[in-house]
């Protein structure tokens, strides 16, 4: 899937990951979970029975979220060791269990750059098959902190001035939702 990237356009791709996904899902899903027997297809849903004890598996996804943070004129943009060489995108992370999608977004940015966030506004989701995933994107202000990086998950952070766009890195591929996260505060904060 990751050789499809921006090979294809934004339908085939979302097509191309949801077979992928659907796929993986019943190869891992052959046997019950609770009791070990093998699972038979359901012919009215999308989902695996299991005949011994009756549990119905369903396709998973993992919910992660993306937040783009601003401040004035700037945005938060950080570079991950697994991009590929000198692109850098907003903050992601996967939501854990008994968070909400914004306190998932604070948690990360805080836990991978040290900053705080507030004003946590909605912007767009995409099916994202890097595994079973929904990147729900957000746009974030700053609050409070300085840049400290977790040198782990990001190697480097920093914030871009939009208003010098030529001194702004290289960016992620138009198909991401993060592009378009991206490209959207862009054209806010120069129309405004």
């Amino acid at each position: 899937m990751r050789g499809l990237f921006g090979a294809l356009d934004d339908a085939q791709f979302a097509l191309a990951g949801r077979a992928l996904q659907i796929v993986d899902w019943d190869r891992t899903h052959q046997y019950c979970g609770a009791c070990g027997t093998a699972t038979v297809a359901r012919n009215s849903e999308r989902s695996r029975v299991c005949p011994s004890c009756g549990l119905v598996v369903y396709p998973r996804l993992a919910p992660a979220v993306m937040g783009l943070v601003r401040r004035g004129q700037e945005l938060l943009l950080a570079r991950s060791p697994r991009f590929t060489k000198g692109v850098y995108s907003a903050l992601a992370g996967f939501v854990e269990p008994g968070e909400t999608l914004e306190q998932c977004l604070e948690r990360e940015v805080h836990e991978e750059v040290g900053i705080r966030v507030c004003k946590v506004r909605y912007f767009a989701s995409q099916p994202w098959p890097f595994p079973h995933s929904l990147m729900i994107a957000f746009f974030a202000d700053y609050d409070s902190g300085e840049i400290r990086i977790d040198g782990s998950e990001i190697e480097d952070a920093r914030w871009f001035d939009v208003e010098n766009i030529e001194n702004l890195p290289r960016l992620p591929a138009r198909i991401s939702i993060a592009r378009r996260l991206i490209d959207a505060a862009i054209g806010e904060m120069h129309a405004s």
